[in-house]
């Protein structure tokens, strides 16, 4: 293929390996933690800044009384989505009965409404309970719902180190929404 441009050379990086390259450049806002807040602050909470927001904007799917259901930014899987208390609290033992109660009712519907829409086959569902417990933002409560299907974690997440995501935030987001 002499000449045909298919294969790129940067010099000083050794021979190619044969490997396609994905780059997720929009990852590194994750990975360096922007806009993760720094402490337990409202101000600098984005689960408390979210529900300000108008749906689109915050990818929120449904609100309810004291609990609302967004995707999330960083999704593990299509549909991935996180029933979060509007209410500041870090604690799910901190929780009212009636906040409690809304998000176990709001993450059977979501369970339903994803199965409808996307077939899902399964779910992880869980919170992490504080930075050590691995939460990404500890400072306010989330639950996750994590669609999975048989094959779902091929080698791109494992080898690849990339999630392939077939569909845009906005469209799933627009999707779940709507059969809510």
């Amino acid at each position: 293929m002499e000449g045909s441009g298919a294969e790129h050379r940067q010099d000083g990086v050794g021979e190619s390996d044969g490997l396609e390259r994905l780059w997720t450049p929009h990852r590194m806002a994750y990975i360096k933690g922007e806009s993760k807040p720094d402490d337990a602050t409202e101000q600098q909470c984005p689960f408390c800044r979210i529900p300000a927001l108008d749906d689109e904007a915050g990818l929120i799917v449904h609100r309810g009384e004291l609990a609302y259901v967004v995707l999330n930014l960083y999704p593990y899987a299509p549909g991935h989505l996180m029933v979060c208390p509007y209410r500041h609290v870090a604690d799910y033992a901190d929780t009212t009965v009636e906040e409690a109660v809304e998000i176990a009712d709001l993450t059977k519907k979501a369970m339903t409404v994803i199965r409808s829409v996307s077939g899902a086959q399964g779910f992880n569902i869980g919170m992490n309970q504080g930075a050590i417990a691995g939460a990404g933002i500890a400072a306010h409560l989330h639950q996750h719902v994590v669609p999975r299907w048989a094959g779902d974690q091929n080698f791109m997440p494992i080898i690849g180190r990339t999630k392939v995501l077939p569909q845009l935030m906005t469209d799933t987001r627009d999707l779940l929404s709507a059969s809510w």
